[in-house]
């Protein structure tokens, strides 16, 4: 069962988080104090930490002070603090276009319809069809631009993940429920060795009588923010384009 958090507690896990995302680093209570307008000293923001960590929303990883989040942590910053960045006009059009030139071809739609969404999102993105055995994928230079992907044992067992095909569709029509729009799992939920940084944001859709799957990969700071509206756009433009089912 998750614990209820007060406010201030919970203000503290939205800076944090959003502190996370952006540097990637341990976050210590002398950096939020500073940078943000929390309105309480570093000292009462170490004992809200500390109490967030016991709770599990956050973790410790060396002897320093900083603190990170845990996937309990961001699903409850997704489910409840974020608020989407919608896309611009210029988004939505250019994607629109990319996409529309490719209408009833379903192959082509999905290549284009990755290459949009890793364009817009500045990661890894992926598509796959049952019941044919088949990828698509753009942006694996991005997945290096994320100091988690220096690990060279991680990057492997992604860029592994993403060229057998059979784990890929595993992922999203196994562990994926299609129960909402766009569906988020972290690595550590999966189980799969070497995989506990990474998050993924998909979606699982019928189209032409035919499952598609469709997501972004990347580490778990991910600025859902902005992947989840994407993956949303692109999806609903897939079913404009070669006819929706649900």
């Amino acid at each position: 069962m998750i614990n209820a958090l007060s406010t201030r507690q919970t203000n503290i896990l939205r800076a944090l988080i959003d502190e996370y995302i952006e540097t990637a680093e341990p976050v210590g209570s002398e950096s939020l104090e500073k940078k943000y307008n929390l309105g309480v000293s570093p000292a009462t923001i170490r004992n809200e930490m500390a109490h967030l960590t016991k709770i599990g929303y956050l973790r410790q990883p060396h002897a320093s002070a900083g603190r990170v989040p845990t996937p309990l942590a961001m699903k409850f910053y997704i489910d409840q603090l974020m608020e989407e960045r919608k896309l611009s006009v210029a988004e939505e059009v250019k994607a629109k276009e990319n996409v529309w030139n490719a209408k009833n071809d379903l192959d082509e739609v999905l290549e284009k319809a990755t290459y949009m969404l890793s364009g817009m999102t500045k990661n890894l993105a992926v598509a796959t069809v049952l019941p044919n055995k088949k990828v698509w994928h753009w942006g694996h230079s991005s997945v290096l631009r994320n100091p988690e992907f220096y690990d060279v044992n991680l990057t492997a067992s992604l860029f592994s993940c993403i060229e057998q095909i059979e784990r890929l569709q595993e992922l999203f029509f196994e562990h994926m429920t299609g129960s909402t729009p766009v569906e988020v799992i972290f690595g550590e939920d999966l189980g799969w060795p070497g995989f506990g940084p990474v998050a993924i944001v998909g979606a699982r859709f019928s189209v032409q009588d035919k499952q598609i799957g469709l997501g972004v990969i990347g580490p778990m700071r991910l600025e859902y923010q902005e992947v989840i509206p994407r993956i949303r756009y692109i999806q609903n433009l897939i079913g404009e384009v070669l006819g929706y089912e649900r």
